[in-house]
């Protein structure tokens, strides 16, 4: 689960880490009421769940009130990737004289949470990792003691000279720690924690992700949801069964068995396509679940073809080939749909799929090819 900026301010001021004064709007009018008569240096931002809101024109300096209004109107109802934007964080603008990256994050490898820090803050930090990689501070936190004290000076140290600023970046880094254990995250990150002329050190912005599996006990974090389409999809899915990730590609995946959907996509990557998605039916022979899951992978406009790759087990091939076709007839496309089976009732599922002219392989490979031959076409 994401939250936006605004929500992620909160939270960082709520456990004492230092953040500008901002107020949220919906409407020009709201910026009119909020927002002071006096004239100081004011960033809008959108409040969307996705990146690249400053190169997209999302993120704009102010310097008066009747200018932040206006900026306010060039950003309300402007789409960023897709999304339209419906609020906006009209917050205090800082000088600014040094930016740096401070993030945590669950880490497979040390089976931990990563503390990372950087003195290229303002960019992304994926960015910073493939270019300069030497230049990312990474320190795994013993989950049984936690983020110590001396720990957060270590690595305040290594991005501040001057003692009085260590100490104040290594109070944020504890405050982080506590706030990313107590919400059960998985992303919290400030970028950028700033240091302003006057040696003050702030966090002007900050990302976090939770868990989903631990939302159960954290009813202040689920109250702050506020799902974009695809998490819509996403939840639309798991309602009825089903486990959905949407992706950046073009060509949908329907796969029973979340390694079989794995392979998939790897095998999609490997013919040189990009898979649009992760769609797993799960063990069920209920046909509904493949119209189910048609409609959720059909409702993707980047979705130029679909490879569904069944291995039958407890799924049943003809139970599936039934779902596809009623879930064909309910909903009249015209986007090419390759289709492998293999497993428990195969022969006959493939006899129901070759009455409808739909085209069958009989590999995991042949199918991969077919179905990116299909979406440049």
């Amino acid at each position: 689960m994401k939250i936006h900026e605004y929500q992620a301010r909160d939270l960082f001021r709520k456990y004492g880490i230092p953040v500008p004064e901002g107020e949220l709007c919906h409407s020009v009018d709201e910026v009119k009421k909020k927002i002071s008569d006096k004239d100081k240096l004011r960033v809008v931002k959108a409040q969307v769940l996705v990146g690249g809101r400053g190169k997209a024109g999302g993120v704009k300096l102010a310097t008066t009130k009747a200018e932040a209004i206006e900026k306010a109107k060039q950003i309300l109802g402007m789409e960023i990737k897709g999304i339209t934007v419906e609020k906006i964080l009209v917050a205090d603008a800082v000088d600014i004289e040094k930016e740096f990256y401070v993030g945590l994050i669950n880490d497979r490898n040390t089976k931990s949470v990563m503390l990372m820090a950087s003195a290229e803050g303002g960019v992304e930090i994926e960015e910073v990792a493939k270019t300069s990689p030497e230049k990312i501070i990474k320190m795994p936190i013993d989950p049984t003691m936690g983020l110590m004290d001396w720990q957060a000076r270590k690595v305040a140290l290594q991005l501040f000279g001057d003692p009085k600023q260590v100490r104040q970046a290594a109070a944020i880094l504890v405050k982080l720690y506590q706030l990313y254990i107590e919400t059960d995250s998985s992303l919290a990150e400030i970028n950028p924690l700033v240091l302003t002329p006057d040696k003050q050190v702030l966090a002007i912005d900050g990302k976090m992700n939770f868990d989903d599996n631990a939302l159960f006990r954290q009813r202040e974090i689920i109250a702050m949801r506020e799902a974009d389409e695809n998490e819509k999809k996403e939840l639309e899915a798991n309602a009825k069964g089903l486990s959905y990730i949407k992706l950046d590609g073009n060509i949908g995946c329907m796969v029973n068995g979340a390694g079989l959907a794995m392979a998939t996509m790897d095998m999609i990557k490997l013919y040189g396509g990009d898979p649009a998605n992760f769609l797993d039916i799960g063990g069920s022979s209920n046909p509904q679940k493949v119209i189910d899951a048609m409609n959720i992978l059909l409702s993707d406009k980047n979705v130029k073809s679909v490879m569904i790759n069944i291995f039958g087990g407890i799924t049943r091939c003809d139970d599936v080939a039934r779902g596809l076709v009623a879930a064909l007839q309910e909903i009249k496309t015209d986007i090419p749909i390759v289709i492998r089976l293999s497993g428990t009732n195969a022969k006959e599922g493939l006899e129901i799929i070759e009455q409808t002219g739909l085209p069958v392989v009989k590999t995991m490979s042949e199918a991969a090819k077919k179905a990116i031959e299909l979406s440049k076409k």
